[in-house]
C-alpha cells in the first residue's frame, strides 16, 4: 500500500479529488448562507442549490466518454479551472445570478475533478489491491470534505463571502502544480 501510495499518478489523483470534493463542499455549505446574508430569499437560495446538484451529477451522463477521449487528467485540469472559474463570477457580485452562475459551474466542476481524479485512481493499482486503495482514497476525499464543510460557515462568518470565495485559490493552485508537475499524470490523449 504504501509503494502505491507513493506513486505520483495517486498522489496527484487523491490530491485533486480531495481538492475538487473538498472546495465544492465549502463553497456550496457557505453559499446559501451567504445569499441570506445578502437579502436574497430561502426560496432563491434553495433554488440555486436544486441547480447546484443538477450540474454536479447530469453531466456524469458524459463525462465517461470525455475522459475516453481527452484522458482523465485533461478532464480533471477542466474540472479545476471551472472550480476556479465559479469562484471568479462569485466575486463579480452579490446579485442572485453570480450566485446562480457560481453554484451551477462549481457543480460542474467538481463532476469532471473528481470523476475524473477517480478515474485516475482506478490506474494506480492491480484488481486485487482495489479494495484498499479505493478505501485508502475515500478516507482521504471524504476526510478532507469533511474539513471543508466545517470551515465554510466559520470562514463565512468571519471574513464574509469573498474570502470563501478567495480561498478557494490555494488549494486549486496546489492541486494545478502537482497534477502539472506529474509528467506520467498528464499523458498522452488516448487514441480515438
Amino acid at each position: 500500500m504504501s509503494e502505491i501510495m507513493r506513486q505520483p499518478r495517486f498522489i496527484s489523483a487523491v490530491l485533486c479529488g480531495a481538492v475538487s470534493y473538498m472546495l465544492m463542499n465549502f463553497v456550496m455549505t457557505a453559499a446559501p448562507l451567504a445569499m441570506r446574508l445578502c437579502g436574497h430569499s430561502q426560496e432563491t437560495s434553495n433554488l440555486g442549490l436544486q441547480w447546484h446538484v443538477i450540474a454536479m451529477y447530469a453531466p456524469s451522463f458524459v463525462t465517461g466518454r470525455i475522459i475516453e477521449r481527452f484522458g482523465a487528467p485533461r478532464v480533471v485540469a477542466a474540472g479545476m479551472a471551472l472550480t476556479g472559474l465559479s469562484a471568479v463570477i462569485g466575486l463579480g457580485g452579490i446579485d442572485v445570478a453570480h450566485f446562480w452562475l457560481t453554484l451551477i459551474i462549481l457543480g460542474v466542476g467538481w463532476n469532471f475533478g473528481f470523476v475524473g481524479a477517480s478515474s485516475m485512481v482506478l490506474d494506480c493499482h492491480l484488481p486485487e489491491e482495489k479494495t484498499r486503495v479505493q478505501a485508502a482514497n475515500d478516507f482521504i476525499v471524504f476526510g478532507t470534505m469533511a474539513v471543508g464543510s466545517f470551515t465554510s460557515g466559520g470562514v463565512l462568518n468571519a471574513f464574509g463571502w469573498n474570502a470563501v470565495l478567495w480561498v478557494s485559490f490555494a488549494p486549486l493552485a496546489l492541486a494545478a502544480v502537482v497534477l502539472a508537475l506529474n509528467p506520467r499524470a498528464v499523458r498522452a490523449v488516448p487514441a480515438s
